[in-house]
């Protein structure tokens, strides 16, 4: 079995006081990596998460920001220099729901979820492969996006349309940055029993329900978003480029339904 390892790197994982982003800061961690710890509102879960990072024995950084923010972000990295001295590893984690009906969408709630979900990991990039082409050793850029960036639901359009957006950001972020040896990936979960599917957590009978529709037959858990991250982000992974990871049970064979 061969063991993917982080030694010497460092990473910084959006939206990692909980859930998905959570479970990748601390499998990173377990693996070799110094991480930078990042929440927009809940302080005490990132607290809680670089907690998780010191037990593994490697260094730590708590950073607030909204990613939807240029100054916001521009600081966080000021934060990360000054802590670390570098940055190999860019995990853009960080998202939000949000919709209705497109016919009575609010353009408010459509900019924010865009904000965040789409400028977020632009702004987040941009300021990460600066330093890793500055550094001169590679990188790694990993987007979280979902199946539902090929998959549409109704009252879902701000989320739909940033994933989609972000999907394609990946794309040529591939290609802008594969002269440099930075490599950008995205992952696409299915079902995880996280915050955002809180009702599956809460309720097993709309649990059950939901996992009939999942070849492999259960839901999944941040720990299987983090393997595969764990994998784009080492060495293992230096070809990979440009793709879509789905991590969804086998749930995308079977859309759209018949």
């Amino acid at each position: 079995m061969v063991e993917l390892r982080l030694d010497g790197k460092v990473a910084l994982v959006t939206g990692s006081d909980s859930g998905i982003g959570r479970g990748i800061a601390e499998l990173f961690a377990r693996s070799g990596a110094d991480v930078a710890v990042h929440y927009y509102s809940d302080e005490a879960g990132a607290r809680e998460t670089a907690a998780m990072v010191e037990a593994a024995g490697r260094r730590t950084l708590v950073v607030q920001a909204d990613v939807g923010d240029e100054g916001d972000v521009a600081r966080v990295f000021g934060e990360v220099d000054a802590a670390f001295g570098r940055i190999d590893i860019l995990v853009n984690n960080a998202g939000q729901g949000g919709g209705g009906p497109v016919q009575d969408l609010d353009p408010a709630v459509f900019d924010r979820v865009l904000k965040t979900n789409l400028y977020g990991p632009f702004l987040c990039t941009r300021q990460a492969a600066s330093r890793m082409i500055a550094q001169g050793n590679g990188g790694r850029v990993i987007n979280i996006t979902s199946v539902h960036q090929e998959a549409p639901s109704p009252g879902s359009s701000p989320y739909l349309a940033s994933k989609g957006g972000l999907r394609n950001l990946t794309r040529t972020t591939a290609l802008d940055l594969a002269p440099y040896g930075i490599t950008a990936n995205n992952i696409a979960p299915g079902m995880i029993l996280t915050p955002m599917n809180q009702y599956a957590i809460d309720d097993a009978e709309r649990r059950a329900a939901a996992e009939t529709h999942i070849p492999i037959g259960r839901a999944g858990t941040p720990a299987d978003i983090a393997n595969m991250a764990l994998f784009l982000a080492s060495e293992a992974a230096s070809y990979c480029t440009g793709s879509t990871y789905y991590v969804d049970g086998g749930w995308m064979l079977t859309w759209p339904p018949v």
